[in-house]
Order: C-alpha cells, then structure tokens, then sequence
C-alpha cells in the first residue's frame, strides 16, 4: 500500500516493485527518488504530487513542483557524500545563475535564441541572484563525480522550469526552454561549472577581506592602546629582551596586513574565464564569437573585469586560480594560528602561567574545575586554520590529478575552498569581536617579569661588553640579586639606569651617545 505504480500516465518507471532485481528503497535516504515509496523531501514536495521525467537511463518520479529535473534527481540519489548541498552557497548559486544569464544573453545577442526565450532565461536568472527563494532546489551534493555536470544540469533544469513559469508552462515542461537545448547553449560542463566557481570565490572572497581588514584594524587599535606597557620579548620560550605589548600587537596586525594586500592583490587571477571553451577548449557546439560575447555579458553584469584566456586547450584543465587563493588562505591561517597561539600563552595563568593580558571570558571553562576560564576562542581560530591548512592540501592534490584535457576532481576543489572562506569569514569574526576587541593588559605584571628578569642585561652590552654582560647575568641568576645592583659594580649606576630605561630598551638610540671613554675603560678592566 502507497507504492507507485509500475507506470506514471502509461509511461515505465524505474525501480517500480515490478522491476525485478532491484532493492527496495530506504526512506531514510532524504532526496532519494526511486518511484518506490513517495518523494520525502519536505522542501520541494509540498503538495505531494509528482512527474516522471526520462532520460538515457530510462524513467524517474519526481515531486511534481520540483524545479529541478532528472538530471538532478539522479544526482541526489548517487551522491549522498558530504551532506552538503549546493544550496549551502548563495553565492555559488548566484553565480551559475550570472554565468546562465550571460549565455543567454550572449546568444540572444548572436541571434541563437528568440528574444521570449531570452527574456525568460534571464528572469528566471534575475530570480535566483535577487532572492533565496529558490535555492533549497538546488539539492546536489557539493562532492559528485562527472566534474560538475550535475551542479549545471541541476542550474540548468532549476532555470528552464522557472522560465517555463515566466512563459505560462507548467513546471517539467520542457517544449519551450530545454535545460540543455537552450539554458546551456553554446557551453558545457567544463566552462561554465569552473567559470560559476571562480565567480563564487570572487563573491565571497569580498566578505573575507572585510573580516581580515577589520581584524587588522582591531590589532593596531590595541597596539596603540598597549603602546606603553613594557613586557619581556621571548625567544624559544625563554627571556630575551623587552618590548612594548603593544610593540607585539602591532607586529600581529603587520603580519595579516601583507597577507591582505596579497589577497587584494591576486583576486584578478579568478577573472580569467574559459566560458566559450566548451568541452576540451576547442569551443566545439559553440558559435566563433560565443566566448567573447558570454564573457562581456558576464562583465557587464557583475561589472568586473573579466577575461578570457590566451589558451583555452590550457584553461580547460587548470585549477591554478583555484590553487593560488588556497594557497593565499592558507597563508593567513597559518599566521592567524600563530598569533591565537601567542594569545593563549600570553593569557595563560591566571596564577601560575605569564598571565600579561586577560582575553575575554567567553565561557566556564570546565565540567570539574570550578572557576576556570579557558581561551576558547583563539582554540577555536586555531581550529578553523587547522582546517584551512588541511584542505589545502586536498586542493592542492585535486589540482595535481588532472589527466590530459579536463581536471574531474573539480567539484572536491569548489567545495573546500568556499568551505574554507566560510569558516574564514566567521573564525575572522569571532576572533575579533569576542576576543580581540576585549583583551586587557596586566601592566604590574609585565613589569613585575621585566624586573626579575635576566634579559635585561642584553640592553648594557654596549656598556659593558660582552664578558662582563655575562658574568652579570650568571650573578643574577645564581643569587636572585638585580641586574642594575651587579652590573653598578662594572660601570657608574646613573650610565646602568639610563641604559635600563624602558624607552632605551625598547627602542633604538644611538650607540655614539653612550660615554665612550666609560665604555673603552670598563672594556679593559679585567
């Protein structure tokens, strides 16, 4: 009872309960489109009706206000991966529907497509970039084989149903706007898929550099704040001489300044698009002036400069663009890890470790430990970089498994890197906002371990020399006495306090202004 018949309108369907040979269906696979049970997806069955679309396999059912078509529906049944869904990416979507919208205008232009079908493609186009309305029909998985051809046949089927309701169709007829006929003229997988994702990353990539310029911005205010709060530089985690707290936030912020401007710098190479390319880059199926009239539509629409390549043979295979802004992301990461490592040592304590800044309690530390606070938020940057730095590895190796005219490992390439700019563009977030922007300095503290602390005689080596800078630090540390009390014994106590000063020992001075005949005397004393 409630199974399907063996035929929809007269028509055979797979995987009916009179095809012998084939397991039942699970109604646990959501989006699972065996005409064995009924279509389960709350999000694109809302009236409980369905159609059967055919295809070289043979027959399907599909929710009968499903705007996406068989292609589509198989997809969803084979590739059950990551649980991730194009739907996931407005701003992928939003950019299959430019490059969908840049093609039909391009063929309208060329006199290839009727100026209805034309108008029609570019509403239904117009339609997915203003709203999300229509998004949750594109239900593939972001991981798929065939590299990509179901994310553009399911952009495809998703814009000829809706230009079939432009034109007063019913949805999953296909007589006046075919999904390859007309919505994927003059193009194949192979162009438009990587032409849509490098347009995806140059979206996205905006909100990234917005998250990065704000977090750089967050560590020079604290910089400036900090500027006067004297603290022990370290090197291999030991003492080694003084600095500014805020010397060292504003090496942070110089750190992640390059990167953006590295970023900034390199977005130009996505621009570069095969669209017109066709299948291998011959521009087979596409008329001569196709590539040029596509791209220029496409610029005009997102008003970026936007290119073609000098090689198109060459563009179909590469993911170079893809690679070098991983590589970018992983550069940040790397150094946002850093620098969240850095906070955690800094804030560490509140008794027993350095404890010279207090982060911003985000949360009880601890099931058992009552009254613990633990630096949550630099854990979890440090996460997302962890990430970042893993996937780049994965892009790079798709990148590398590209045999001879097509790299098929694409869609691995496209889900990673927008996954990574997305836990980018919130790590960044989170970072500055829950933790940066609130951190503290412990000013007693800093000068509490300037004071004991050995270092400071690197600051008389132009004083004393090198031996004698020695054998005061071993006096220091064997007897816990001061550095100023031992290093007086070898040169005058007003020319050892001078040179101890905060602004001498974090800051260069002249070397000529140290009293030369002091320094040549005490040089000689034995």
């Amino acid at each position: 009872p409630g199974l399907p018949p063996a035929s929809h309108n007269g028509i055979p369907v797979k995987g009916t309960p009179s095809s012998p040979g084939l397991p039942p269906a699970s109604p646990k696979r959501r989006g699972h489109v065996s005409a064995a049970y009924a279509f389960p997806d709350d999000v694109t069955n809302m009236t409980g009706t369905t159609r059967v679309e055919t295809d070289l396999l043979g027959s399907m059912i599909i929710p009968a206000d499903a705007l996406y078509g068989i292609a589509t529906a198989r997809a969803m049944d084979n590739y059950d991966i990551s649980g991730v869904k194009v739907r996931d990416y407005p701003d992928f979507i939003r950019a299959l529907a430019h490059v969908k919208r840049a093609c039909a205008t391009a063929n309208g232009r060329l006199g290839l497509l009727p100026g209805d079908v034309v108008e029609a493609i570019v509403a239904a186009c117009d339609e997915l970039i203003r709203s999300d309305r229509h998004h949750a029909h594109f239900a593939v998985d972001m991981v798929q084989g065939g590299a990509g051809t179901s994310t553009n046949m399911c952009a495809n089927e998703i814009i000829a149903n809706l230009a079939a309701i432009h034109l007063g169709e019913p949805v999953g007829d296909y007589s006046k706007v075919h999904p390859n006929d007309h919505v994927n003229m003059c193009q194949s997988t192979n162009d438009a898929y990587p032409s849509a994702a490098k347009l995806a990353v140059v979206f996205k990539h905006v909100a990234v550099v917005q998250a990065l310029e704000s977090l750089v911005s967050s560590l020079r205010s604290k910089a400036v704040e900090f500027e006067d709060v004297v603290k022990m530089g370290r090197t291999q985690l030991q003492d080694a001489v003084p600095m500014t707290l805020g010397q060292e936030f504003r090496s942070f912020a110089s750190s992640l300044a390059a990167d953006l401007t590295f970023m900034q710098r390199n977005v130009d190479q996505l621009y570069e698009l095969n669209l017109g390319g066709t299948a291998i880059g011959t521009k087979i199926c596409a008329d001569a002036s196709f590539a040029e009239a596509s791209v220029s539509a496409l610029s005009e629409q997102t008003r970026l400069p936007l290119r073609s390549p000098d090689d198109f043979i060459e563009a179909a295979s590469s993911t170079s663009s893809f690679l070098l802004f991983s590589n970018i992301l992983r550069r940040v990461a790397v150094k946002v890890s850093k620098i969240c490592n850095d906070l955690r040592l800094l804030s560490s304590g509140p008794r027993c470790g350095f404890n010279e800044i207090n982060l911003p309690a985000a949360a009880p530390g601890s099931s058992i430990m009552p009254g613990k606070i633990n630096p949550v938020i630099p854990e979890v940057m440090n996460q997302v970089c962890f990430q970042v730095i893993g996937t780049d590895h994965t892009i790079a190796s798709a990148s590398e498994a590209a045999q001879l005219q097509l790299n098929v490992f694409e869609p691995i390439i496209i889900y990673n890197l927008l996954n990574n700019m997305n836990l980018m563009e919130r790590g960044l977030n989170t970072l500055r906002t829950k933790c940066i922007d609130g951190i503290t300095a412990n000013p007693e503290r800093c000068k509490e371990l300037v004071d004991n602390s050995i270092g400071i005689v690197t600051a008389l080596l132009p004083l004393l020399g090198y031996k004698k800078a020695t054998a005061v630090a071993k006096e220091a540390l064997e007897t816990g006495r001061p550095v100023a009390e031992i290093a007086s014994r070898f040169a005058d106590s007003s020319e050892v306090a001078s040179m101890l000063k905060p602004e001498a020992m974090t800051h260069p001075r002249r070397l000529v202004d140290v009293n030369t005949e002091t320094l040549a005397r005490h040089s000689r004393m034995p």
